[in-house]
């Protein structure tokens, strides 16, 4: 059978899910193997560095900088508190001096006589990593961090932005056509990870903020709401370390789109479940996709494995999501794959596959329009 490899999409009811936790650089892990954790719970942290604020005593005071040493008042490694006198000039005849204070809580880190200057290093910044997920340590990496395995609902999506959070999910569209909107949005929602069908609006956005939502997902949004919602363009970076009060995922793409019927179906399936929320996206090297991750409580502390995933070999018989127009997020299944090149409209000649789309329809397509919808087997 003619097979390929493409990229994926997933959209799993059931598979292991493993989630390397590290810190930026070494500290105390507080966890072991095989513990059970909670989403929200510790399992690393350390301290960062405080910033540095440097001081031009000599200059402040009027003195030479080979004077800095007699004037000052504290020396290398004292901690001193913000508004705390750290040098002092001798004045005239003892009278008229001048005085230098610490403009933060801070620890002197150098004195300088050639350039005058003092460095204070701030206090450090407290550095934690929570598990993000319901499940159990698979393996500490001493001083590092931790990986956490569960069992759970996997559903990954086209784009998003915000960072982590966890939330109740909470599905308020009737089907995965209808729009989010304002009106759908209550107080009831307050730290839940809402689920629309084929849109999100500006106003329901502003709502879910007012209100204390933790994330929306949807099949679509207007790019012109979400630049207007972050305050600037995207760009190609990778997302999810916005300072915004919301973190938004699309499973489909950006404009007024459906969600994939299985997609909804899924997380319909899934309401009231605790779930794991990610925004960060990566779309080109090194693809990162934006997930919600639903572990099950029956077995979310087993490290066995769970059901067999569909590999990322593209076959007769996968189901693809086609990510180009004009039948840009719709679903198909492959059922055939042409050994030859093809001479498309471009000119340029590809390999493709023929794909039969949910409506019955069968249409021509080259490979690379194309992603795997990834399921598992039960």
């Amino acid at each position: 059978m003619a097979h390929a490899f493409t990229p994926g999409l997933k959209v799993t009811p059931r598979t292991t899910v493993v989630k390397e936790r590290k810190l930026p650089l070494q500290g105390e892990v507080l966890v072991s193997k095989g513990q059970k954790v909670r989403a929200e719970e510790i399992v690393a942290r350390t301290q960062l560095p405080g910033n540095v604020e440097v001081v031009k005593v000599a200059q402040r005071l009027g003195a030479n900088p080979d004077e800095l040493e007699n004037l000052m008042l504290k020396k290398v490694g004292d901690r001193v508190e913000e508004g705390e006198v750290i040098a002092r000039s001798a004045g005239f005849f003892g009278l008229f001096r001048s005085e230098v204070v610490s403009p933060v809580k801070a620890t002197i880190e150098s004195v300088s006589d050639i350039t005058g200057q003092v460095v204070l290093r701030g206090e450090p910044i407290p550095v934690q990593v929570h598990a993000y997920v319901d499940g159990v340590v698979k393996e500490v990496f001493p001083s590092e961090g931790v990986s956490i395995q569960t069992s759970a609902s996997l559903v990954q999506g086209i784009f998003g932005v915000g960072g982590e959070t966890q939330g109740i999910l909470k599905v308020v569209a009737r089907s995965p056509d209808e729009v989010l909107t304002k009106d759908v949005i209550t107080p009831s929602l307050k730290d839940c990870v809402v689920v629309g069908g084929a849109f999100i609006t500006a106003e329901a956005i502003e709502k879910a903020v007012a209100v204390g939502v933790r994330a929306l997902i949807a099949g679509g949004i207007s790019d012109e709401d979400l630049r207007k919602f972050l305050g600037y363009d995207i760009g190609v970076a990778v997302t999810g370390s916005e300072d915004i009060a919301v973190t938004i995922i699309v499973t489909e793409g950006f404009g007024r789109l459906q969600m994939a019927q299985r997609t909804f179906e899924l997380l319909k399936s899934r309401e009231g479940e605790r779930c794991s929320v990610n925004g960060a996206t990566q779309i080109r090297a090194g693809v990162l996709r934006p997930e919600i991750i639903i572990p099950y409580d029956t077995d979310v502390f087993s490290l066995s494995p769970s059901s067999e995933e569909v590999s990322g070999d593209l076959s007769i018989g996968t189901v693809v999501r086609i990510i180009r127009e004009p039948y840009f997020g719709q679903l198909g299944t492959v059922t055939a794959l042409p050994v030859e090149l093809t001479r498309i409209a471009t000119e340029s000649q590809v390999r493709v596959l023929e794909v039969e789309l949910e409506s019955g329809k069968k249409v021509v397509l080259p490979r690379a329009n194309v992603e795997i919808f990834e399921t598992v087997r039960a």
